[in-house]
């Protein structure tokens, strides 16, 4: 069963824009046995130059119903039927946001008949739809308006389908390249694609309940169907060893790459790589010696290092090691750039050095300073005290990441209908490990999404 869907909108950016129209058919394969369509009143004004296109103008949709009102009939005449539109990701998307504007997940299987087109009519050189409507003759009284084009995507859908390699291509298109022969005994496919097409972190787990892989994504099930339709002998070795898949949606990408970072170091699942090859040689590192002093080193890099911050070149490491030496008035000798290892170092005749290499200094008052270097080689944008804060698993709920003291705490979930204080977004969060990873992460993802800081 297909539900043919088309949509017209006030743009093209579904976390922006609004559904104007929508019209629904419902074919079988054969015939067409149900229909819907209704005007959408948007709650926002419709640009001129979309009404130009569409033809539908303010007037038009003022006392048109609005999605809430239509969602009922949107979900039950596409129920248990294949999500089909032309360029599908931009119908579904706009559905599956209007539909999480009112808490709801809409889920549906889909099929794309431009892939579709692409993959029975090839060698084409365009595929949208008024190439293929002209391609194929069919009749289009008032292109740009949903039903119409809902019934030229029929036509469309009965030409594909006349064609003998049409039924192959709609199964790999709809299962997204999976065969269902490789699927493990336990699994079906109906179990793949009742997977969430939400962000968040997903686990294989083997007979034994093992978790044997953690991965990211924003597309849960688009992401875990890739797996199982990749053809690379590990990749069929792992599918053949899933028992079981599980998740966590977060919403946020950030937290989704701050926890399969956490899952993996926690886990150690069997197939990640635990470690990419490094493409840079040294590192500084640190290590507490037996008195309880945070000491820094340099070294070439290694698996089992506490590493701190990692360079091309020695030079580089120990250049920097001795510019936060020198800045945060630390111990040569606990930082292995003195000339011994016993008795006072050079900077501490000079009073550039309290006395730890003479005991004179407590680890905690030295271990202090220590932390902070540690924080300026690794990231100076890290320094401070801040929160940030990133949409989540609804609109109204915000997923929030504290940094203190230059160190990731970790991060939570927070409701934006409430008036909350600095302490309740403190108190909100869930503890994680602070690392090298986790700031990459932080860095990269502020950088690519323009997070801002909110001091405390």
């Amino acid at each position: 069963m297909y539900a043919i869907v088309d949509l017209e909108t006030t743009g093209v950016k579904p976390g922006r824009d609004r559904i104007t129209e929508v019209a629904v058919v419902v074919y079988d394969g054969d015939k067409i046995i149900d229909r819907y369509q209704s005007l959408v009143n948007p709650e926002c004004s419709i640009p001129p130059n979309i009404t130009q296109i569409t033809g539908i103008t303010n007037g038009m949709v003022a006392d048109a119903p609005k999605f809430f009102e239509i969602a009922k009939e949107v979900v039950e005449i596409t129920k248990g039927a294949i999500f089909v539109a032309h360029n599908v990701n931009f119908d579904y998307g706009f559905l599956k946001e209007e539909f999480a504007r009112l808490g709801y997940s809409y889920r549906r299987k889909q099929l794309c008949t431009v892939r579709l087109s692409k993959l029975v009519f090839p060698g084409r050189g365009r595929y949208n739809l008024d190439s293929m409507i002209n391609m194929l003759g069919i009749d289009v009284e008032r292109r740009h308006r949903a039903m119409d084009d809902v019934e030229a995507t029929v036509k469309l859908l009965e030409a594909i389908l006349a064609q003998q390699t049409a039924e192959e291509s709609i199964a790999n298109l709809v299962n997204r390249g999976v065969s269902v022969s490789k699927l493990p005994p336990n699994f079906t496919m109906e179990q793949l694609h009742a997977l969430p097409e939400d962000c968040g972190v997903y686990y294989f787990h083997n007979q034994n309940n093992e978790v044997i892989y953690v991965g990211k994504s924003i597309n849960i099930k688009k992401r875990i169907m890739e797996h199982f339709a990749a053809k690379t002998a590990k990749a069929q070795k792992m599918q053949q060893a899933v028992h079981d898949i599980t998740f966590q949606v977060t919403g946020s990408e950030l937290a989704a790459l701050l926890l399969e970072s956490h899952e993996i170091k926690t886990l150690l699942p069997r197939y990640n790589v635990a470690q990419k090859p490094r493409k840079k040689s040294y590192c500084i590192f640190k290590y507490q010696d037996e008195d309880g002093y945070q000491r820094l080193a340099v070294a070439r890099t290694k698996k089992d290092l506490d590493i701190v911050f990692e360079y091309k070149r020695r030079e580089e490491a120990t250049g920097a090691l001795r510019f936060i030496q020198n800045k945060f008035e630390l111990c040569q000798h606990k930082c292995d750039l003195g000339s011994g290892t016993s008795g006072a170092c050079f900077h501490y005749h000079i009073k550039q050095c309290f006395g730890a290499c003479t005991g004179e200094e407590q680890p905690e008052t030295y271990n202090e300073r220590a932390k902070a270097a540690i924080i300026k080689v690794q990231c100076p944008e890290l320094e401070g005290n801040f929160i940030l804060m990133e949409m989540a698993r609804s609109k109204t709920e915000q997923a929030i990441f504290v940094v203190e003291n230059g160190y990731y705490q970790g991060f939570g979930y927070v409701d934006t209908n409430e008036s909350l204080t600095t302490e309740d977004l403190l108190d909100s969060i869930t503890n994680y490990e602070h690392n090298l990873d986790v700031v990459h992460i932080i860095i990269q993802h502020v950088k690519n999404n323009g997070l801002k800081r909110i001091g405390f």
